[in-house]
């Protein structure tokens, strides 16, 4: 088997598989603990590096905590990251807490602002003791590698966001929605390669939503259409190993898309766009 290919994360001089194992699917559950240790140990057997998880994602912290306590060799192999919706410096530094005890490690290599939406986000997040002055303490003591921001509600805050914050990374919508809609793949990209960010591509299924193998969308054309959008990689939740399996074979056996074929792809969305982007501000 070969491996899939690395690439750097920005300026974070670390180097990722080019696709991640993302915190929903059956990660984002309570309770099924069999299931989503079996759906971690086929991605790390596939040699995924990236895994991704979030305070809000219900039991996948605890899931992969258990998973790296059992398999302390491979925590120290692989991308741990998490998220907090905190707004203020207070409840940051307690959702990070959690996430370090949860996940059995002393240091996440990503922790990510969760889901920015709106300027009152923006507002509150910047003023003095709010989230990004803790995010930044928590990167200065080491409990954090590299700090991010992720939003998929509103190109134009997740853009101030990118150029305004001294953050290594942003997660953001990559799928032929925002290819027709813009913002994201139009502003919020080439606002992140200009400072050299790392940039993961999410919603790239749209919850399932997107795939129609009948009209030749299927999930490994949706995939290979992200990590052709200009991000490094691309994070997909999922919930049983075969999926993990058609994942790492995606990135395994990426061919970047030509535009034609990218446009054509879109112009398949551009009907259903707006209904699609149920990620977005104005559905």
């Amino acid at each position: 088997m070969s491996r899939i290919p690395e690439l750097a994360l920005g300026k974070t001089g670390r180097k990722v598989t080019r696709v991640g194992l993302g915190g929903e699917g059956i990660l984002r559950t309570h309770g099924l603990a069999d299931r989503a240790h079996a759906v971690i140990d086929e991605a790390v057997g596939q040699g995924i590096t990236y895994f991704d998880s979030a305070r809000a994602y219900d039991g996948s912290e605890s899931y992969l905590g258990r998973y790296w306590a059992g398999h302390p060799g491979e925590r120290a192999r692989v991308f741990q990251t998490s998220k907090s919706a905190s707004r203020n410096g207070e409840g940051a530094d307690a959702d990070l807490a959690r996430s370090l005890a949860n996940l059995h490690t002393d240091h996440l290599d990503l922790w990510q602002i969760h889901d920015i939406r709106t300027w009152d986000d923006i507002r509150e997040i910047e003023a003095g003791g709010g989230a990004l002055d803790a995010f930044l303490q928590a990167r200065r003591e080491g409990r954090v590698r590299h700090i991010g921001v992720t939003g998929h509600h509103d190109p134009a805050v997740l853009t101030h966001a990118v150029e305004h914050w001294p953050v290594d990374t942003v997660l953001l919508p990559a799928n032929p929605v925002d290819g027709v809609l813009g913002g994201f793949t139009t502003g919020t990209i080439p606002a992140a390669r200009e400072r050299d960010l790392g940039i993961i591509g999410m919603k790239v299924l749209g919850a399932s939503h997107f795939p129609a193998p009948d009209a030749g969308i299927t999930p490994a054309r949706l995939v290979r259409y992200a990590l052709s959008s200009g991000v490094t990689l691309v994070i997909v939740g999922c919930s049983t190993p075969a999926e993990v399996l058609a994942l790492a074979t995606a990135g395994r056996d990426h061919v970047p898309m030509e535009l034609e074929e990218m446009a054509r792809l879109e112009e398949q969305f551009r009907p259903f766009a707006r209904e699609l982007a149920y990620y977005r501000g104005f559905v």
